[in-house]
């Protein structure tokens, strides 16, 4: 006998109408999917995902898991099975996709290799491994009858596979959103409370109070050169707003002020034609805290949670267990606030991604204004995937995006096959402003040892050196330490260890007090310091440049110092792959011109990086395998999504036991006492951001085995959580040091 009524979830109770039913859950997901794409006009394709998604649940195996029988039931394929046959190709197909994937993930068309291929699951036969549905789901439900496409405009001859591939992530990321926000919604309203969602402050008002803002500083600006120069590319950026939507750049030598000026443009422009929200990309995990920190203050979010920072730090859905997917998955961002800070790893990996949890704040990308800082950053590999997709985003997304440089990267057409069309340029006059802010003297790399450079080092009073390895820099480090104002920077320092040194040197440097700071390329990120002469050992024209731009940055000197220079070869000293091939550039670039820093040479660097290597900027073939499969639309997400890796070898977070000088409250370990019984982390995970330190998967298991670390609740959450335990690993002076995880200092300091 067929049950009377049909339930998505079930509660704790045997109270059966506190249960969430079906027919709700399928209709109110279908509306909210239907919501996300609307800006689309493909609403109905929306509404089918979200009413046939869990279409499984029409069965009697289903309904019997709600009632206590735990075997395994496939509750997905149903909906994907009906939908490819109501709607055929290629809607249908597109929804199948959505539908079938919707907890494990985008499969591949044929032949996946970590999930079942889409094509084997549509080939089932109901009855026969799959469970039979009861005839009611067609009373219940009220399936479109015809399915908008939507209006896609692909890019050339070849582009449109990727263009539907690309659409198929948006409604894989409206279904997905849609159905973590109902079933969170119920179960939250079991609790007799709503979800903490919605309520911030619409664009025009963070608009106006970043108006205010910009105002105060500029009336307290000291009346000056380069603070006039900023005021004229505030303003210039601001007057380009009423452009309409599309590409942009914003070509500005470092410490002409482009973050605020980026940031006063995207808001105006969005508050003009509609937009959303803003997104902001920045290169470097390093400097997301003190990027938000600076919007915050901008716009006055003092906790009110509308400047989302939100990057990799902490792995999502990795653990094997269901009940502790579940219980992270309802807390993770979909991006719904006014302004996001991320980095460009969460931003482009998530674009070419497949699992629900890093899909699910797609749809919340497009009708935004996405502004790519420093975006001479976009790793060579993946440069033409990631190139498509800020392209796809501007030419069927209703988005605007925005190139923030100081080195302008050659991605245009015809030069860069497929690049950008129609870059509208919003700064004023960028030959003009380079001959304005020129201020420091680039000298031609030089070969110095780290005798010869710690010498050097410790002759200068205020003096910054970037290298390119953290093991380089601490050795460097290690030859001054004894001397006044010795300071380190590194990535092996948690966020808010790196942000109290900064403060701290920024105040001496002021003060005229010795500084003597070596630092690992992450200081050239929006890092804002002001030093007399810096060292850079060779790099890329673009990372000379950010280094420059560390140099007499306020124009206090008649003229900075910026020394180029060839370090001692040993293994600690040498530059990961990427970084070798781009010095090689920058070699071949200085022998040719005078100052690397001008506009010519930055495009001849650009030149020789980027137009002569063609195949090898999509290294993974990434374009290639969605060509391959775009005739039946069998296209291979699970291929892709492990294919396309901003980093290599990626790393994995450890809290660690920074407590500064500041910390009154002891806010670190009131955090890690509420992790140990917090039912749902989402919250926490984004207060322990500033305390996390990316490491290796084999040096965090290294930790562990040797009782250095510790794994908070590994049962519910895997190895989510790792806290160093043996905090004589953690310096106040170099950070995480993990070559001896069994180091012990019987005379630490507190700190």
């Amino acid at each position: 006998m067929a049950p009377t009524h049909h339930f998505a979830h079930s509660s704790d109770t045997a109270d059966q109408t506190t249960w969430h039913l079906l027919s709700k859950h399928l209709a109110e997901t279908g509306r909210r999917a239907a919501e996300s794409l609307a800006v689309l006009g493909c609403t109905e394709l929306a509404k089918a995902a979200g009413l046939l998604h869990d279409l499984g649940k029409y069965s009697r195996e289903f309904q019997g898991r709600l009632h206590g029988d735990y075997s395994r039931v496939d509750h997905s394929t149903a909906g994907a099975k009906i939908a490819q046959e109501r709607y055929g190709l290629p809607l249908g197909k597109l929804l199948a996709f959505c539908i079938a994937g919707h907890h494990a993930g985008l499969a591949n068309g044929v032949r996946g290799e970590r999930t079942r291929a889409l094509r084997d699951r549509l080939e089932q036969e109901f009855g026969s491994g799959l469970p039979v549905l009861d005839d009611i789901w067609q009373k219940e439900l009220a399936l479109p009858q015809v399915l908008q496409s939507p209006s896609l405009k692909p890019k050339g001859p070849e582009g449109g596979g990727f263009s539907i591939a690309f659409f198929t992530r948006m409604l894989f990321s409206a279904l997905v959103d849609a159905d973590y926000l109902d079933t969170e919604a119920y179960f939250d309203s079991l609790k007799g409370k709503s979800p903490p969602r919605g309520g911030h402050p619409p664009l025009d008002k963070l608009q106006k109070q970043l108006d205010s803002h910009l105002e105060r500083l500029i009336s307290k600006a000291k009346s000056s050169a380069m603070n006039d120069l900023r005021s004229r590319v505030l303003s210039h950026a601001r007057s380009n707003a009423k452009l309409d939507p599309g590409l942009f750049s914003l070509t500005v030598p470092t410490g002409g002020g482009k973050t605020l000026a980026s940031l006063a443009f995207a808001l105006q422009h969005a508050v003009q034609h509609g937009l959303r929200r803003v997104i902001y990309v920045i290169p470097f995990t390093s400097i997301i805290e003190q990027t938000a920190q600076v919007f915050r203050d901008a716009l006055g979010d003092d906790g009110a949670g509308f400047v989302l920072e939100h990057h990799s730090a902490f792995e999502e859905e990795t653990h094997a267990c269901r009940e502790a997917r579940d219980k992270l998955r309802l807390a993770m961002e979909n991006w719904d606030v006014p302004v996001v800070v991320t980095t460009a790893v969460q931003f482009f990996e998530s674009l070419f991604a497949r699992r629900p949890s890093r899909c699910r704040k797609l749809h919340n990308i497009m009708n935004s204004v996405v502004i790519l800082d420093e975006a001479q950053t976009l790793p060579l590999a993946l440069l033409r995937p990631c190139v498509a997709a800020l392209d796809e985003l501007a030419r069927n997304y209703h988005s605007s995006i925005i190139l923030c440089t100081a080195t302008q990267p050659a991605l245009s057409a015809p030069k860069f096959r497929d690049g950008f069309e129609d870059v509208r340029e919003i700064a004023p006059d960028p030959p003009s402003l380079y001959r304005s802010l020129k201020r420091v003297r680039v000298h031609k790399p030089e070969t110095l040892d780290d005798t010869a450079l710690a010498a050097r080092l410790r002759t200068t009073d205020q003096v910054l050196c970037i290298v390119n390895t953290r093991r380089h820099a601490q050795a460097l480090y290690s030859a001054i330490a004894k001397e006044r104002g010795a300071r380190h920077l590194t990535t092996l320092m948690c966020a808010k260890h790196r942000s109290a040194v900064l403060e701290n040197l920024k105040r001496d440097l002021k003060e005229e007090k010795p500084v003597r700071l070596v630092a690992t390329s992450l200081i050239e990120a929006g890092v804002d310091v002001d030093f007399p002469v810096v060292y850079r050992a060779t790099a890329g024209v673009d990372s000379i440049a950010q280094a420059a731009g560390r140099c007499n940055r306020e124009g206090r000197h008649a003229c900075g110092e910026v020394y180029v220079f060839e370090p001692e070869e040993s293994e600690g000293n040498k530059p990961p792959l990427e970084v070798a091939q781009f010095a090689t550039a920058a070699r071949s670039v200085m022998r040719r011109h005078d100052d690397p820093l001008t506009l010519e040479a930055v495009n001849a660097y650009f030149e020789e990086v980027y137009w002569l290597k063609d195949d090898e900027l999509d290294a993974k073939g990434i374009l290639k395998l969605i060509r391959e499969r775009s005739d039946r639309f069998d296209f291979p997400f699970e291929d892709i999504d492990t294919k396309f890796r901003v980093i290599e070898t990626p790393q994995v977070p450890v809290i660690v036991p920074y407590r500064g000088v500041d910390d009154r409250d002891h806010t670190l370990d009131i955090l890690v006492k509420d992790l140990r019984y917090v039912e749902r982390p989402g919250a926490l995970t984004r207060r322990l951001q500033p305390y996390i330190v990316p490491v290796s998967s084999n040096t965090r298991n290294r930790l562990i085995s040797a009782g250095a670390a510790e794994i908070i609740r590994g049962d519910e959450f895997g190895m989510q959580f790792v806290l160093l335990s043996n905090e004589d690993l953690y310096s106040p002076e170099i950070g995480l040091s993990s070559d001896d995880p069994t180091f012990k200092n019987s005379e630490r300091l507190i700190w």
